[in-house]
């Protein structure tokens, strides 16, 4: 057998070399490889199964032979429907045909707008803790992440005077993703105001990630970043089908903003991509159609949940800060003693449940677990279960 020093010729980049794997997919991959009596809170992915009204759109669209390219740009009817649903829904008009880009889910939407717009040693700001690529995506486009700790007695918001300080002649871009991964955290509309007058006075762009904006609790609020006063024109909005509507292996997502950086973006994107599958951008289409009552469902099963599990972690003596959006707690195990990487993996070992250790998103997840909630109610309560018995034999003072 041929080692791995031996396969070492030197044909890895050293970007790719330096480039951090994925800090949740670690315990998912060890989660998996325990067996059925594993519980997974590692993978932000609903347990739902697109439903079948949609996956019947795709299965219709290949029996009438609809198995090409698309437009670079992706369908056109499609970009029209989303065109249709940001204006019914927050009021924007966008151009489908020149502001719209359908993308391989979000995550290449959001890798195309750092090429797309970052020169090398450019800056981009964002919060700490954030989702693992938002740095990674910045560094594959010889950016340089730059994140701003936010804490949970701030409600984990990032604000305007936080920002403010971080700013340089470097400083490109700001990224936001809220409803936020992976704290559940939502910024309140006046404090994205201030931001936005910053970015207007500062001259920066504004990557507003909102995968998440219709998963919010009753009591809060989702604010577009784009609709704020002078923000249509600098703001980049990300977008996709797989967490609301239960559609993450169709990878399907989109981009909408300035027409000079969605045509940018779609350069890069056909010499990648060239287009999203077809039949995946039929189904999108059917789900942005006749999908709402299905959302509607999810949502509320989520906060069924939500509401289980802060309230199980905040008796066990874990606080939880309660998430106002997307399906993820981020409970404090500060008070066992235990780093979030320790805790962690004897959670792992000794109870066979995956979490992922805050660190995983920045600096400032350090004392945090993030859990997905977007699993099954018998497992949640299965690992509610062995996370007290974890915390009596580790931490039998709490």
């Amino acid at each position: 057998m041929t080692s791995q020093v031996e396969t070492d010729k030197g044909f890895i980049s050293d970007r790719a070399k330096e480039l951090k794997p994925s800090g949740i997919r670690k315990f998912f991959d060890l989660a998996a490889k325990m067996g059925s009596g594993a519980i997974s809170l590692g993978v932000g992915e609903p347990d739902f199964t697109t439903p079948w009204h949609i996956r019947e759109s795709a299965i219709y669209a290949l029996e009438k032979g609809y198995t090409m390219y698309t437009s670079n740009a992706g369908l056109l009817e499609l970009r029209q429907e989303i065109a249709k649903y940001l204006y019914q829904t927050y009021k924007l008009e966008y151009n489908p045909e020149t502001e719209i880009l359908i993308t391989v889910g979000s995550s290449e939407a959001l890798d195309l707008v750092m090429r797309a717009t970052l020169n090398p040693g450019d800056e981009v700001l964002m919060t700490d803790p954030a989702y693992v690529a938002y740095p990674s995506c910045v560094f594959m486009a010889y950016g340089n992440p730059v994140q701003i700790p936010t804490f949970e007695a701030n409600n984990f918001e990032i604000s305007a005077a936080d920002i403010a300080p971080r700013i340089t002649p470097k400083t490109r871009s700001i990224l936001l993703g809220y409803p936020s991964n992976p704290t559940g955290a939502v910024m309140p509309k006046a404090k994205l105001a201030e931001i936005a007058k910053l970015a207007c006075e500062k001259n920066l762009l504004v990557v507003s990630d909102e995968i998440y904006d219709k998963i919010i609790y009753s009591g809060f609020e989702h604010t577009c970043f784009a609709t704020l006063p002078g923000m249509r024109e600098r703001s980049v909005i990300i977008n996709g089908f797989s967490k609301t509507y239960a559609m993450t292996g169709w990878r399907i997502g989109y981009a909408a903003g300035p027409a000079d950086i969605i045509q940018a973006m779609t350069k890069i994107h056909q010499h990648t991509m060239l287009c999203a599958p077809i039949a995946a951008q039929k189904a999108a289409l059917e789900a942005l159609k006749n999908g709402h009552d299905d959302v509607r469902l999810m949502v509320e099963e989520y906060d069924r949940r939500r509401r289980f599990i802060v309230k199980s972690f905040n008796d066990m003596g874990l606080s939880c800060f309660e998430p106002k959006g997307a399906f993820y707690t981020f409970p404090s195990v500060k008070k066992t003693g235990l780093s979030s990487a320790e805790f962690a993996e004897k959670l792992l070992l000794e109870e066979t449940v995956a979490a992922v250790p805050g660190t995983a998103f920045g600096d400032s997840g350090e004392g945090y677990l993030r859990c997905c909630y977007a699993t099954s109610m018998k497992d949640l309560e299965e690992a509610m279960k062995r996370f007290r018995h974890f915390l009596k034999h580790n931490c039998p003072g709490m």
